[in-house]
């Protein structure tokens, strides 16, 4: 095994634990902690794979404006008492039927994964030193009118937002 492989697995068992924490934890600010690290295994993933904007795109997106708003929103309704599902009272039924549907959707996972032919001929990996010249060649070349029209939306966006933002003062 090479280091590529090391830090590919190790990566992964990140992602499969932490998304593990994510799912079986019983408090929510520890799944979103544990939501936490599973963005970032998957961002490293996607560096490891030479897709850095992606990598870079994971960790601002998801970890800089997501989770951070998963976290206030578990910080700001943790007084809530009125729900049933916080103190965890679920019947049985539900949970035959949630295992049920996840062992079909594993059972069709591994079908999938054994019947798919991985040998594919004539498919060979290009490698790039990175994939934001490429990107943004063809942002700014072939797509540049797309680019500024989203750019124009986004601060069109933002300058609502803040109107109606100073609005509420």
């Amino acid at each position: 095994m090479n280091t590529f492989q090391i830090v590919f697995y190790l990566f992964a068992l990140i992602v499969i634990i932490s998304a593990m924490g994510v799912v079986f934890s019983r408090k929510l600010m520890y799944s979103a902690f544990s939501l936490l690290f599973t963005f970032f295994g998957v961002a490293g993933i996607y560096a490891l794979l030479n897709a850095d904007f992606l990598a870079v795109v994971q960790i601002m997106i998801y970890v800089g404006g997501i989770l951070v708003l998963i976290i206030f929103g578990v910080m700001l309704t943790t007084k809530i008492t009125d729900v049933d599902m916080i103190s965890g009272k679920t019947g049985k039924w539900v949970y035959l039927g949630a295992s049920i549907v996840s062992l079909s959707v594993l059972t069709l996972l591994l079908y999938m994964f054994n019947t798919v032919n991985w040998n594919l001929p004539g498919a060979t990996a290009i490698y790039h030193d990175s994939s934001l010249d490429a990107l943004g060649t063809v942002l700014l070349t072939k797509y540049v009118l797309t680019f500024l029209v989203a750019a124009i939306l986004l601060l069109i966006a933002f300058i609502g937002a803040a109107l109606i933002a100073r609005k509420g003062n």
